[in-house]
C-alpha cells in the first residue's frame, strides 16, 4: 500500500502555496510526507502537526498494514509532532496547516 499519489501531492502543494488551508485527520496525514513547500523542503518540516500515534496503530494491530508509522515519519521529516493520550482529541494548527491525531480530533479540527 502506498500513499504516494501525484494528483493528491499536486493538489496539496498547490493549495498550501496559495496560502489556503490544508487539513488532515487520523490517517489522512499519510498524504503529507510526499509533499513539499515551495522551497522544496518537506511540507511538515518545522511545522506543528498531529497524526495517528504509533501506539494507537499498535493498539489496533495495523502497524504491519500501513506503509509507515505516522508519528515516526512526521518526526523523521522534522515536524514538531504533538499528541494527546491515546484515543483523545488533539488538533494541531500551524498557520494554514491543520492536523488531527485521530477520529476524536475531527470536531476540533473542523472548528479550527
Amino acid at each position: 500500500m502506498s500513499y504516494d499519489n501525484a494528483t493528491l501531492k499536486s493538489a496539496i502543494e498547490t493549495v498550501y502555496a496559495a496560502d489556503k488551508v490544508v487539513s488532515a485527520v487520523c490517517h489522512g496525514p499519510m498524504a503529507l510526507p510526499q509533499c513539499n513547500k515551495p522551497d522544496g523542503t518537506p511540507l511538515v518540516q518545522g511545522k506543528v502537526v498531529a497524526a495517528f500515534k504509533d501506539s494507537e496503530e499498535v493498539a489496533v494491530a495495523l502497524q504491519d498494514k500501513v506503509p509507515f508509522m505516522l508519528e515516526s515519519k512526521m518526526k523523521e521529516l522534522g515536524a514538531k509532532y504533538e499528541c494527546a493520550d491515546d484515543w483523545h482529541s488533539k488538533c494541531a494548527v500551524d498557520g494554514k496547516l491543520v492536523t488531527g491525531q485521530n477520529p476524536q480530533s475531527s470536531e476540533a479540527c473542523a472548528a479550527a
